[in-house]
């Protein structure tokens, strides 16, 4: 198959000709036309994956759990993961403490430009600061019961609700393993054929990702930039080397975290892996949402990886609830990055308070774009820094939303593949025309 006939490369070609052709409309005062023309066919991409994600988390998630053994299993497999998601945010927010600290980004905003960036997003920030001041009201506990939903069809109406339409997928699989086989045969074979049936739509709906990226990004440069070009490349002079901080957080934590995960726990090789997560990382990229990318996401661990369905039914969809590695450590970036541009010191104690309250809060971040933003004010009132801050980050959020999303996923199937080869549930796509090996195969001729 030619180059261009591949997936991946014509997202990357409808993700550059977006980019410039937001730029050209920002230049020539297209931003109207392009609100108008160009942008609701991204809009229709998106919808589409959105429309998809609570019947595939359903039918994954049933028939994966449904499809253990026993209930031993299903606690192994979920403590591997919790344990895993818990552990690389961890990571991801200590590196990106140390790169804020180090590089400072805070003190190279100039005073100017802070008051233009607070006027201008000011009203934005009240918002969302309101929106996280009703959340700080609620009791400890309200997480928990949030997460179970009292109506199924009302959870399943809303994509913001997507850990309730988990937590009702897991129940029901748990349920349908303590009921006889026989009982609930008919059950499984439903939701079943429902997850082929999804499987098959997504495969539809990414032959229109190429013109959804070119619609998406072409939207979000004119978006942020309006008909005047020149306030995108002044704010990205401003707050480039902030945007350069989180970037390199993000960076890094993919380079050392994943890549180590996979070089030690896998067999998969980088090139391997980062080539077959690729269709993926782009849609996360032009969408900002783990959850409208989760129907690319397990496509793409199956078909090139090599991840049993019974483990991407399961690692995935939980992952695109509560893994959340980029957003935590952008959160981190970002609050350290407020303080120092506020003029405010933060002690080590504020900083183990920004670990382990953004690990909590990316557990509850939902899987949508901007998210991220209502939780970091959670942060910032914890370590006593002013809320009305996040004005000075509204206006590169957008652009910094996409990268972090992109490790979102990528921290997902990194994950998946890990539980799957632990679990002797790897299957190792075929190189060079060879048949493919399982795990244990691969383990005996590395030892031998």
């Amino acid at each position: 198959m030619p180059w261009y006939k591949k997936l991946h490369w014509q997202i990357i070609i409808g993700l550059v000709l977006g980019l410039l052709f937001g730029i050209v409309a920002a230049a020539a005062g297209w931003s109207r036309f392009t609100d108008h023309w160009i942008a609701p066919f991204g809009d229709i991409f998106i919808n589409l994956l959105k429309l998809i994600a609570v019947p595939l988390i359903l039918a994954s998630l049933i028939t994966g759990v449904a499809s253990l053994s026993d209930l031993k299993r299903l606690s192994r497999i979920g403590g591997k993961t919790l344990g895993i998601y818990i552990g690389t945010t961890a990571v991801a927010l200590v590196i990106g403490l140390m790169v804020v600290n180090v590089m400072k980004p805070g003190a190279r905003v100039p005073q100017e430009m802070k008051e233009k960036l607070e006027a201008t997003y000011g009203g934005d920030a009240a918002v969302r600061q309101q929106l996280a001041e009703e959340t700080l009201q609620r009791g400890p506990l309200q997480p928990l019961v949030d997460m179970v939903p009292d109506n199924l069809f009302d959870a399943a109406s809303d994509n913001s609700n997507m850990l309730q339409v988990v937590f009702f997928a897991l129940f029901a699989g748990i349920g349908l393993l303590m009921i006889p086989r026989e009982k609930a045969r008919p059950l499984i074979a439903f939701f079943d054929s429902l997850n082929d049936l999804v499987i098959k739509l997504v495969e539809l709906i990414m032959l229109t990702a190429p013109v959804g990226v070119f619609a998406l990004m072409a939207d979000t440069i004119t978006s942020i930039a309006g008909d005047n070009l020149a306030q995108i490349l002044e704010l990205l002079a401003a707050l480039g080397y902030y945007c350069i901080a989180v970037v390199l957080g993000l960076i890094l934590h993919m380079a050392i975290t994943y890549t180590g995960m996979l070089k030690f726990l896998t067999p998969l090789t980088l090139k391997q892996f980062y080539t077959g997560v690729s269709p993926a990382q782009l849609v996360a990229f032009s969408t900002s949402s783990s959850g409208a990318t989760l129907p690319v996401t397990m496509e793409v661990a199956e078909k090139n990886l090599g991840v049993s369905e019974e483990v991407s039914s399961f690692v995935l969809p939980l992952g695109a609830t509560i893994n959340m590695d980029g957003t935590a450590l952008y959160q981190a970036v970002a609050a350290v990055f407020i303080a120092q541009a506020l003029g405010l010191g933060l002690d080590l104690g504020a900083q183990i308070t920004i670990v382990l309250t953004a690990v909590l809060a990316s557990i509850g971040t939902a899987a949508v774009p901007s998210a991220g933003i209502i939780m970091l004010v959670i942060i910032l009132e914890a370590i006593q820094v002013p809320a009305t801050g996040i004005a000075l980050i509204l206006g590169v959020d957008r652009i910094l939303d996409m990268c972090r999303t992109v490790t979102n996923v990528t921290g997902d199937l990194t994950v998946a593949s890990v539980v799957a080869t632990s679990e002797n549930q790897l299957q190792v796509p075929p190189q060079d025309g060879l048949v493919p090996v399982t795990t244990e195969v691969q383990r005996a001729v590395d030892v031998g």
